[in-house]
């Protein structure tokens, strides 16, 4: 049998597929969603007639078999990451709570400590082993002169000493996290001053803790130097601010941040526990990174960086040292397979620009570094296994990518090829190339979506009734909610966990007060989290269970949205006020509106008409209509009073706001306003 044969033959399922985990028993569907125990189990395997619980649930046996054989079956007694991961420890933050100001925890890894007891049934045994790693915590020298806080949030901040200071890369989610990442530092190092800091990309967990660690007012003197790759402030901006709501709501799901932990709640996400609870700020920073090659001296530190735009993030960068052959992949490379689409929800990521980014890392530094290390995870020594981890972590994104694109040509669609693609042996014998955040599931979907979007070409697909009125026919078509529910216990029986919960959102979607329903969805939930290797997966289907039972959590983590609204430009302001216009409430409105910036000696126009707010640059000598009122303000007090929530009436009255002409004009425009919910349904309608 030819290569090409043998290709077609596994594609149409007449081989048997060898675990992507190097494993026999474990399918690529296994990998897919990240290792979810209890594949191919089928009707001859009855957990003997469980019903809806209205408490959590323990392990099906199932799910504790497929468990069991999973243990089996990985390479345990590989030690080698729990070495790397403790090499350098110093001292851990004892105890390992941060609180705010007002007493509140923001962060509690010591809530984490039943890692340390025997796996048990209710946790994927790899993804157990990936949280007792990533539950590591306390400060750590890397190399002379580089440390890194680690476990004091979802990223690490890594310190580089300097000729009079520090240089601190990514700054945590938090400023508390970081100030406490930063006085641990002090304690064993002495208080140096920070010198400079470094971003490595445009997501909040590698900034949000700026003010940790920096007061703006030392930034605005030029004391502390703040780099960041090209075009990061736009994209840290409108991924907090543009979809901010929405992506905070889904990333609780996403983290777990409201889930207990334990042996059946929450036991990490994968790249790291959790996210922080505390302020989330923003310095912006005051030197860009334009091109590859860049070199730049930081407190006698020369730093060669490498811009990787449309990789793990929009605006993103690696650096390296060359005086000491240590190089920093930012979160281009972790020990995990990263997300191409987050499931909180992100631009889709390019796989093909990640792989060709991670070859010229491998080419330019790699086979000249004795140390990499990332914003995640633990390092990695020595050249030959540095190439190694690189060249893995490239060809597992290329491969994906080549894969999906070659399938995507023979016709099938993203949700086949998910199903379909088999990993190469020498990817899926590594523990860096499991999918703990990313899967190979979703992102294989990603990729799809990147290329085709959201429409798979068959016209039954094309206009679909959505959610609520799909689950009401789907439920009367087959017989009404008694039938469905019949059905979802008996496939919730025979182990069928993904079948249960599809026919248990259909009655949920159609009655959404029907108890039963939430009762069996939500012990659905939780076998399908207690087998799966994907902790972000895991993190979902517990969120979800946990809302059937208790009602919706809300947004847990929060961004102070003063102080990173603070950094909109007039563009992003208008841009964010736009997508507040209630359209239908503003079909039959116009307003035409000039907002005088005297600080920036500019004026801005916007139009509101049709239910769109446009807005562009007046210009001098331009010949426009007539505003029907000019507003004169700062650009913060427009942040504060008209997009955010004060006191317009205020404002006018303590001269921060004046307006000519239409008194009225600014009321009207902000009345035609709609407010985002963070406390939409996911698991139930909207």
């Amino acid at each position: 049998m030819n290569d090409k044969d043998r290709d077609n033959d596994r594609a149409s399922g007449k081989m048997p597929r060898r675990s992507v985990l190097g494993a026999a028993g474990l399918t690529t569907a296994a990998f897919g969603v990240g290792g979810l125990a209890g594949y191919g189990l089928g009707a001859s395997e009855s957990s003997g007639g469980a019903h809806p619980s209205k408490t959590r649930t323990e392990p099906s046996e199932h799910i504790t078999e497929a468990n069991k054989r999973a243990a089996a079956e990985l390479p345990f007694t590989d030690r080698a990451d729990f070495e790397d991961a403790d090499r350098g420890w110093i001292a851990s933050l004892e105890p390992g709570v941060v609180r705010d100001e007002d007493g509140n925890v923001v962060w509690d890894n010591d809530s984490y400590g039943f890692l340390s007891e025997s796996r048990p049934s209710s946790v994927h045994p790899s993804l157990w082993r990936q949280s007792q790693l990533t539950s590591k915590q306390g400060l750590y020298e890397i190399a002379s002169g580089f440390y890194q806080v680690r476990g004091l949030d979802l990223s690490h901040m890594t310190l580089i000493e300097g000729d009079s200071g520090i240089i601190v890369i990514d700054p945590l989610i938090s400023k508390e996290t970081a100030a406490a990442g930063l006085r641990l530092y002090r304690e064993h190092r002495g208080d140096r001053p920070v010198t400079g800091v470094i971003y490595t990309h445009s997501h909040i967990d590698h900034f949000g803790g700026v003010q940790g660690v920096v007061d703006p007012e030392t930034v605005d003197n030029g004391d502390c130097p703040v780099f960041a790759p090209r075009g990061f402030l736009e994209h840290a901006v409108s991924e907090n601010i543009y979809a901010g709501t929405a992506m905070a709501r889904r990333a609780a799901y996403m983290c777990g941040t409201a889930l207990p932990r334990g042996p059946k709640g929450q036991v990490g996400s994968g790249l790291g526990q959790t996210t922080s609870t505390g302020t989330a700020t923003l310095i912006p920073p005051t030197h860009e990174i334009t091109h590859t090659g860049q070199e730049e001296t930081l407190d006698g530190v020369r730093i060669v960086f490498q811009l990787t735009p449309d990789t793990e993030a929009p605006a993103e960068m690696n650096f390296y040292f060359p005086e000491r052959r240590i190089l920093c992949m930012a979160e281009n490379a972790t020990h995990t397979l990263h997300n191409l689409i987050t499931l909180r929800g992100a631009q889709v990521r390019d796989a093909h620009a990640w792989a060709k980014h991670l070859t010229e890392s491998i080419n330019r530094y790699a086979r000249h570094s004795d140390l990499v290390f990332s914003s995640h995870h633990w390092p990695v020594w020595g050249t030959e296994r540095i190439v190694e981890y690189l060249t893995l972590q490239r060809d597992l994104y290329g491969y994906l990518h080549d894969q999906t694109l070659r399938m995507l040509n023979q016709g099938y669609v993203g949700a086949e090829i998910a199903e379909r693609i088999q990993l190469p042996p020498a990817l899926t014998k590594k523990w860096f190339t499991h999918g703990y955040y990313g899967s190979v599931s979703h992102n294989v979907k990603a990729i799809y979506q990147r290329y085709l979007g959201w429409f798979d070409g068959n016209p039954a697909h094309l206009w679909e009734h959505p959610p609520v009125e799909g689950a009401k026919r789907h439920v009367e078509a087959m017989g009404g909610a008694d039938e469905v529910l019949g059905k979802a216990q008996k496939a919730y029986d025979e182990g069928d966990y993904r079948w249960a919960a599809q026919l248990g959102n259909y009655v949920i979607f159609a009655d959404p007060d029907n108890t039963i329903a939430k009762h069996l969805q939500a012990s659905t939930f939780e076998q399908l989290a207690y087998g799966v290797e994907n902790a972000t997966w895991r993190n979902f289907y517990l969120s979800g269970a946990h809302e059937l039972r208790n009602g919706p959590f809300g947004t847990p983590t929060e961004v102070d949205q003063k102080n990173v609204l603070s950094a909109l430009t007039v563009e992003q302001v208008f841009d964010a006020m736009a997508l507040l216009v209630n359209g239908p409430k503003a079909w039959d409105t116009t307003a035409v509106i000039d907002w005088r910036f005297p600080e920036e000696n500019r004026t801005h126009r916007s139009e509101l008409s049709n239910g769109v707010l446009v807005h562009y640059d007046h210009h001098t000598g331009t010949e426009l209509p007539s505003a029907e009122a000019t507003v004169t303000l700062s650009r913060q007090t427009l942040i504060h009073h008209v997009l955010g929530d004060g006191d317009i009436g205020q404002a006018v009255n303590d001269g921060d706001i004046t307006i000519d002409g239409d008194a009225g004009a600014l009321k009207k425009l902000r009345g035609l306003f709609d407010q985002p919910d963070p406390n939409f349904g996911i698991v139930t309608p909207t």
